[in-house]
């Protein structure tokens, strides 16, 4: 099905689509527009935007280059569609933080410290990191022209330090100064003859300077002044000082033509960007190589540290030299506006907005020579804009509670794939087709709206959007919605509805139609779980990061959501706080203290499990069948057939890990790994087994016709009923399909997984194998990568714990899965700063009456949209 009557030409048209699930597919996809791709889970959504529209501007990218550099890559694979037009340059943002380096923060993402080292290098202020004192490096002619600035009629010395701050009599300085033509000097700020010095108390310090000129300013002495202070710098080497007279007082400065410290008579290397790059050796701190963290054998020592003086479990050890700043200590000792380079990255998105308005303040004014030399200004001119341009744009996308130093591997998919989206509207590139995988995840609505109005910036640009999406706000703002579909995997992989998105909404009646018209979703809650005061989990003066030493309390043996607008506190209070300090009680250990006064309830609870989105594995021979379990039980069947007995096969022999059965080329991995150097590494299938695995002779034993490789390669529904006379099998895989699972392949490398797909994993492990009660779980965004249609399939699941006597915690946005809950606690009322306190906590009707939360206004518009179309 194809709708062209949105747009004339000016369209990318696929034809004949038919990667991974897709059906022969035809679609033409408007360009300079927002395009929502949605679905069910499994429908094709990543099949056509990821596998197919991005593989083919990347592929297309790569035969752009020369044939030179071909011969070193081996081509792309062209994805299996018969004809794609229209395809401007795609970029693909997606969510996988995981993938950056360890040195990678927020700043270097969104190349924010690009500009920032540019900006010290230029304008930074030197310091000595010994005494403080400020180091700077001038020119004769700047020198010349400093004194020229002061008032006319001024007396002025021009002096050559020779002995700054040393003990003895030094006779032999008069008698060099005397030698080189020199009449007067200055000893410990007193004006004598060199050739009748004073006698000097050998064990005092003292400093002597040659008096190379005096002078009155007045017209016509540049060029005398010149030759005195080229003079005094020759004799100084390097060091210049000036000295006039004013309330009869001599007033000194001391001029340097290089960096160097007459102090501590330390000397400092040019000022470069590099000087301030952690990934560096001209800048990171050689202690811990420009990560902040101690490592190796030092970080136990750290660690000894941290508990001698009652720190926490919840910190990391930090690098003593640096302490956690990164740099050396020169790049540390430079100043812009008094503060260092790493004093403004720690600062939130927000504060360092308002740093820069400072700046801009400054740059305007009469007086900004106390900030910047004339250099430093063009500099700043120039680079001040762009970083306030990228801080502005990481604010609208609901980042500007996060520090410009935050690890970019700490991020969440969301929060990555937002930051990215800022850069990338930095960059002002156009013409681009841009290919976003759920751009709203850890998103409260109330700063989805902020996002969509980026998103339509980066189109006004003139660039296209493909975005996979399930967020409902996103849905009806796109300019075209395709809804892929009907069900997932071999059930879907068509086109269902294309249009407006209204006229999706009206014309179709998939699952996402009745979902924007409001007729689907979970059903109102009429019997909420009563929560029993007496039976609670309490946190008391929770304080970490933005958290207000509040006193929260967790009921339990109920459905609770924690809710607010992002950076309000809520991974800080529970990921980050509860969590470990519930995991040290239950562990029987009172000797460490956290970031909170005190936690109540923990006998309560007999067991805490945290079902989070990082991957089910480091490496890709991880996948939900060995992760569940579910491959150990398919080995044994496999080592019960006829032909592995006759063979001597064991379950060892069906182990894609074992040297026994699998591919030795590719070491049972299936594939081969090619180094891009300057692109992202690439897999190809293995050229032997040809992604099978397995080496011939185990692929040879077969169980209902089916090798093992067969196996590995089903639909996690399509194992449920091959295995269906195996209850043990059949009920894990069927728990897999319940967490809305079933299109995924048995053995799909879990390095393919969202992070929302990998929590499903995980969920469904913990359902099948739970057998306490009393247990506490809790979940950071169990929705994510899941269609409103699969949400319910969820929520009944999550359900069912609390059923059997469990507690369930979650953090979420999704307003269907707030309504649905027992119990809601919403943080806020905004992010970072402005964030950390409890606003509302009861039934969600509660909470939509309390006025003030973003929270409650989101409820009060769902409820009414959800009446108005069902009367419920």
């Amino acid at each position: 099905m194809t709708n062209v009557a949105f747009f004339s030409d000016n369209a990318i048209r696929i034809r004949g689509a038919r990667v991974h699930n897709l059906r022969n597919l035809d679609v033409d996809i408007p360009r300079d527009a927002i395009v929502v791709l949605t679905g069910v889970s499994g429908s094709g959504k990543s099949s056509l935007a990821f596998d197919t529209l991005f593989a083919e501007g990347q592929r297309r990218y790569l035969e752009s280059l020369s044939t030179y550099t071909r011969q070193f890559l081996d081509q792309l694979e062209r994805p299996d569609v018969d004809l794609i037009e229209g395809l401007p340059p795609t970029i693909s943002i997606g969510q996988r933080a995981g993938s950056a380096g360890p040195r990678s923060t927020l700043a270097t993402t969104t190349e924010i410290y690009d500009y920032l080292r540019l900006l010290y290098a230029r304008a930074g202020q030197v310091h000595c990191w010994e005494c403080g004192r400020v180091v700077s490096r001038q020119t004769t002619r700047a020198v010349v022209d400093q004194i020229l600035a002061l008032q006319e009629r001024k007396k002025v010395m021009i002096l050559a330090p020779l002995v700054r701050g040393r003990r003895g009599m030094h006779r032999a300085v008069f008698e060099k100064i005397c030698q080189e033509g020199f009449v007067r000097a200055r000893v410990d700020g007193q004006v004598v003859d060199a050739a009748d010095p004073p006698q000097l108390s050998r064990g005092k310090l003292h400093d002597i300077e040659v008096v190379v000129d005096r002078i009155i300013i007045k017209d016509g002495i540049r060029s005398r002044l010149t030759e005195s202070v080229t003079l005094a710098m020759a004799h100084g080497e390097g060091i210049c000082l000036v000295s006039h007279f004013e309330a009869d007082v001599w007033h000194d400065r001391l001029f340097s033509e290089k960096f160097a410290c007459p102090d501590c008579d330390l000397s400092f290397p040019e000022l470069e960007p590099r000087s301030f790059s952690f990934n560096s050796p001209y800048g990171a701190c050689p202690e811990c190589d420009g990560l902040g963290i101690v490592t190796d054998s030092r970080a136990e020592d750290a660690r000894n540290k941290l508990a001698d003086t009652n720190a926490t479990v919840f910190s990391r050890p930090v690098c003593p030299a640096c302490a956690g700043a990164r740099l050396n200590p020169f790049a540390r000792a430079v100043k812009l506006a008094g503060t260092p380079i790493y004093e403004l990255t720690a600062l939130s998105i927000s504060d360092a907005a308002a740093f820069f308005a400072r700046l801009d303040v400054y740059l305007k004014s009469s007086d900004e020579k106390t900030v910047f030399s004339a250099a430093g200004r063009a500099a700043a001119e120039r680079t001040i804009p762009d970083v306030v341009t990228r801080l502005n744009f990481l604010q609208k996308v609901g980042l500007d509670y996060v520090s410009l130093d935050r690890p970019t591997r700490t991020l969440s998919g969301g929060e990555f794939q937002r930051a990215r989206l800022a850069a990338c509207l930095g960059s002002g590139l156009t013409g681009v087709c841009y290919v976003l995988d759920e751009p709203t995840i850890g998103l409260h609505p109330h700063d989805t709206a902020r996002l969509i109005d980026v998103l339509k910036q980066l189109r006004n640009l003139g660039n296209s959007l493909v975005v996979v999406e399930h967020d409902a706000e996103m849905m009806r703002r796109a300019d075209y919605l395709i809804d892929l579909g009907p069900g997932a995997g071999k059930e879907g992989g068509q086109i269902v509805a294309a249009g407006r998105p209204h006229e999706v909404a009206e014309q179709s009646e998939s699952a996402t139609a009745r979902f924007l018209r409001g007729e689907a979703g979970l059903p109102k809650c009429t019997q909420r779980r009563p929560v029993d005061r007496s039976h609670m989990l309490t946190i008391r003066g929770a304080h970490l990061h933005n958290l207000k030493k509040i006193t929260v309390d967790l009921p339990l043996g109920v459905f609770t959501c924690a809710t607010g607008v992002s950076g309000s506190g809520k991974s800080s209070l529970l990921v980050e706080t509860v969590l470990p300090a519930l995991k040290q009680a239950l562990s029987g250990d009172h000797g460490v203290t956290g970031p909170y006064d005190r936690l109540d309830g923990a006998g309560e609870i007999s067991r805490v499990v945290e079902i989070d989105q990082r991957p089910i594995g480091r490496t890709g021979r991880s996948n939900p069948a060995t992760y569940t379990g579910i491959w150990t039980e398919v080995r044994k069947v496999f080592a019960q057939t006829r032909e592995a007995r006759i063979r001597g096969y064991t379950t060892r022999r069906f182990s894609f890990n074992s040297r026994d059965g699998r591919c030795e080329t590719c070491h049972g991995q299936g594939s081969k790994r090619i180094e891009m150097q300057f692109m992202p590494d690439m897999h190809v299938a293995c050229p032997d087994c040809k992604g099978d695995r397995f080496n011939r002779q185990t692929l040879a034993v077969r169980f209902a016709a089916r090798s093992v490789a067969d196996v590995l390669r089903m639909r996690i529904d399509e194992a449920a009923r091959f295995f269906e006379n195996f209850p043990k099998l059949r009920a894990w895989l069927e728990t897999l399909c319940e967490v809305g699972l079933g299109y995924l392949c048995l053995g799909q490398s879990s390095l393919t997984l969202s992070g929302g797909e990998a929590q499903r994993v995980k969920l469904a492990a913990e359902l099948s194998r739970t057998g306490d009660t009393r247990t506490l779980f809790v979940l950071d965004e169990p929705t994510t990568g899941l269609h409103p249609h699969d949400i319910a399939k969820l929520v009944a699941l999550l359900e069912r714990l609390v059923d059997l006597g469990n507690s369930v915690v979650v953090i979420e946005h999704q307003l269907d899965v707030i309504a649905a809950a027992d119990w809601v606690i919403d943080l806020g009322p905004g992010g970072g700063a402005d964030g950390g306190t409890v606003v509302a906590e009861g039934t969600p009707e509660n909470v939509a009456k309390i006025n003030g939360s973003h929270t409650a206004a989101a409820l009060r518009e769902f409820f009414s949209r959800r009446l108005a179309a069902t009367g419920r």
